[in-house]
């Protein structure tokens, strides 16, 4: 796709940076905006970027979080770009930059194994196809915590309650019940009786059990299992006010406000692998003979936490949103899926759930992973009309953030040239570029060519001679030239008019 001049030139771009008291600056580029409900990966959780503010960490394109030095709102009408593959769907300004690999539309690259020799870049929205690839990050940063401290405070007259250890060991045990109770947990606060109960199918007893033992080896409290004969079901029941209160403190309590906090999420991916287990054992399947498998939940903040931990396995997610609905005089809420259908994804989770399930024989993909990223293919792309505010944010360090399905640089094609200027030549200058590697690349050769010519010869410099220099650009990378050429004409134009004044 690019030539050898231009990955040259952007693998060792010239004259990058600042110039103290420039006699001149050009600075041209394109807003690009989101909707105010996009949900964006922060420390915190997922959160809509209308509420996300100054100094708030986020999840950059690198797969670890940076944090936020600014944010933008402003009121937009025209075009927006309507993006969808399997990780979720996004609205965002046409010139918004997606991280993304663009597919030639040749039967060669009908292939994964030929896409995979593509180069990932910067992709103005408006440019993408359906079957372009979105680059998706892997959780990269990694704090493996031992313990958590749990603070014990008696309320008053409560002096039979038996505490619990002050610092939890995070070992295999604990992950595993932890994913139980997510997927499984409930608890009641009464006065003078709290518990936490545990809900299993009747098949699951082994879970009970494992349940059980868990509790009565890390915590010291015995819980007690009764079954339900008439509702096939399990109840491990655990008459602890200290377990409850720790499992809200870290968990959260009831179904849909259910998560996974920060501690957890950063464990080591071997780690996470007990988690999986207890939370696929508890609400998801899997069924070795279709091949398929699944989880549902109706907390959305969980959702996004499993697809992260499943990537983290290299394991390729589908999500889908189930509306609230009737079945048969039940009221089922809105819920949000899981899906596991690629073969080799399928091993990974087989092995994780300790389940019986071997590949019998090579099958076609539309999505992989490297060790840093997830590639998945755009399922639809269109346009559609908007009128409201939009917004965005400024990343201090690698300039992007994540969103439920795309990594989007934090800005469009954005170049500021510095121009020191003496008896009408050019004898420094200096640009900032946030662009993709064809606008670095262009706006590097455009400085080489202005470099100690005349203003009125800078002046005369052309996208073609810039695009030209680099044996040629893309034809959708056109506009990086432009861009280049169009910031050095402002710098000098306004240069000249100070001139006039002065």
């Amino acid at each position: 796709m690019y030539s050898e001049k231009v990955m040259e030139e952007f693998r060792n771009p010239k004259n990058m940076g600042k110039i103290d008291k420039p006699d001149a600056i050009g600075e041209v580029g394109n807003p690009v905006c989101l909707i105010p409900k996009t949900k964006i990966y922060t420390k915190k959780g997922l959160i809509e970027i209308k509420e996300i503010k100054k100094r708030e960490f986020v999840l950059n394109h690198k797969g670890v979080y940076d944090k936020v030095s600014k944010t933008f709102k402003r009121e937009y009408k025209g075009k927006i770009i309507k993006v969808k593959n399997k990780l979720g769907i996004n609205f965002i300004t046409p010139e918004h930059q997606i991280f993304a690999v663009k597919v030639p539309k040749t039967y060669h690259f009908f292939h994964h194994k030929n896409k995979k020799r593509l180069f990932a870049d910067w992709f103005h929205a408006e440019e993408l196809e359906k079957g372009d690839l979105i680059t998706y990050p892997i959780l990269k940063e990694e704090k493996n915590k031992k313990y958590i401290s749990f603070e014990q405070k008696r309320k008053k007259f409560d002096f039979k309650s038996k505490k619990i250890p002050n610092k939890i060991k995070i070992n295999s045990d604990f992950l595993r019940f932890a994913g139980y109770y997510l997927s499984e947990g409930n608890i009641r606060e009464k006065v003078g009786k709290t518990y936490l109960g545990l809900t299993f199918s009747s098949k699951e007893d082994f879970l009970a059990d494992d349940a059980i033992k868990i509790i009565n080896k890390n915590f010291g409290i015995e819980a007690k299992k009764k079954k339900r004969e008439k509702q096939n079901t399990i109840i491990v029941e655990i008459n602890s006010v200290w377990i409850s209160r720790l499992f809200i403190k870290l968990f959260n309590k009831g179904a849909k406000n259910k998560r996974i906090p920060l501690e957890l999420m950063l464990l080591s991916p071997e780690k996470q692998k007990n988690l999986l287990y207890g939370l696929w054992m508890g609400d998801g399947y899997f069924n070795p003979k279709r091949p398929r498998a699944g989880y549902s939940t109706i907390s959305y903040e969980l959702c996004q936490q499993i697809k992260t931990l499943l990537l983290r396995q290299k394991i390729i997610p589908s999500i889908y949103t189930e509306k609230e609905k009737r079945v048969k005089g039940v009221n089922h809420q809105k819920s949000f899926r899981i899906h596991v259908g690629e073969r080799k994804s399928l091993e990974k989770l087989a092995e994780i759930l300790k389940i019986p399930f071997k590949l019998k024989k090579p099958t076609l993909t539309d999505s992989w992973f490297d060790s840093n990223y997830l590639y998945i293919p755009i399922t639809n792309i269109e346009k559609t009309n908007y009128k409201g505010k939009v917004y965005n944010l400024e990343i201090k360090n690698k300039h992007s953030f994540t969103t439920e399905s795309l990594t989007l640089h934090n800005c469009g094609d954005m170049l500021k040239v510095y121009l020191k200027i003496k008896d009408n030549t050019i004898k420094d200058v200096k640009i900032e570029t946030f662009g993709c590697v064809s606008a670095i690349a262009a706006s590097s050769k455009a400085t080489e060519m202005i470099k100690g010519k005349t203003l009125e010869e800078a002046m005369e410099l052309t996208e073609k001679e810039v695009a030209d220099a680099l044996d040629g650009l893309p034809p959708i990378k056109m506009h990086c030239s432009v861009l280049a050429v169009k910031a050095i004409r402002k710098a000098i134009t306004e240069y000249k008019e100070k001139q006039k004044k002065e």
